[in-house]
Protein backbone atom coordinates (compact mmCIF):
# COMPACT_ATOMS: atom_id res chain seq x y z
CA UNK A 1 0.00 0.00 0.00
CA UNK A 2 1.59 3.23 -1.13
CA UNK A 3 0.97 6.53 0.61
CA UNK A 4 0.42 9.50 -1.69
CA UNK A 5 0.75 12.43 0.68
CA UNK A 6 1.72 16.00 -0.07
CA UNK A 7 5.31 16.58 1.13
CA UNK A 8 5.56 18.39 4.48
CA UNK A 9 7.78 21.18 3.13
CA UNK A 10 4.96 22.31 0.81
CA UNK A 11 2.64 23.03 3.77
CA UNK A 12 4.46 25.96 5.45
CA UNK A 13 5.22 27.59 2.08
CA UNK A 14 1.56 28.04 1.16
CA UNK A 15 0.47 30.36 4.01
CA UNK A 16 3.51 32.56 3.49
CA UNK A 17 2.68 32.83 -0.22
CA UNK A 18 -0.95 33.61 0.57
CA UNK A 19 0.09 36.22 3.12
CA UNK A 20 2.34 37.87 0.53
CA UNK A 21 -0.52 37.87 -2.00
CA UNK A 22 -2.90 39.39 0.56
CA UNK A 23 -0.40 42.12 1.43
CA UNK A 24 0.02 42.97 -2.26
CA UNK A 25 -3.74 43.02 -2.81
CA UNK A 26 -4.28 45.23 0.25
CA UNK A 27 -1.60 47.65 -0.96
CA UNK A 28 -3.23 47.80 -4.39
CA UNK A 29 -6.67 48.32 -2.84
CA UNK A 30 -5.33 51.09 -0.60
CA UNK A 31 -3.79 52.83 -3.62
CA UNK A 32 -7.07 52.54 -5.54
CA UNK A 33 -9.07 53.94 -2.64
CA UNK A 34 -6.63 56.83 -2.22
CA UNK A 35 -6.95 57.66 -5.91
CA UNK A 36 -10.74 57.44 -5.68
CA UNK A 37 -10.77 59.74 -2.65
CA UNK A 38 -8.59 62.24 -4.52
CA UNK A 39 -11.00 62.11 -7.47
CA UNK A 40 -13.98 62.74 -5.17
CA UNK A 41 -12.26 65.63 -3.43
CA UNK A 42 -11.35 67.25 -6.74
CA UNK A 43 -15.01 66.92 -7.78
CA UNK A 44 -16.16 68.59 -4.56
CA UNK A 45 -17.74 65.49 -3.00
CA UNK A 46 -17.27 65.54 0.79
CA UNK A 47 -15.47 62.59 2.34
CA UNK A 48 -17.75 60.15 4.19
CA UNK A 49 -15.35 59.99 7.14
CA UNK A 50 -15.47 63.77 7.58
CA UNK A 51 -19.24 64.05 7.69
CA UNK A 52 -21.51 61.20 8.84
CA UNK A 53 -25.30 61.52 8.67
CA UNK A 54 -27.03 61.35 12.04
CA UNK A 55 -29.48 58.51 12.60
CA UNK A 56 -32.87 59.39 14.03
Amino acid sequence: MSEEVVPQQAGPAQPKGLLQQMEELMAALNADLSALDADFQSAGVPSSSAEEPEAG
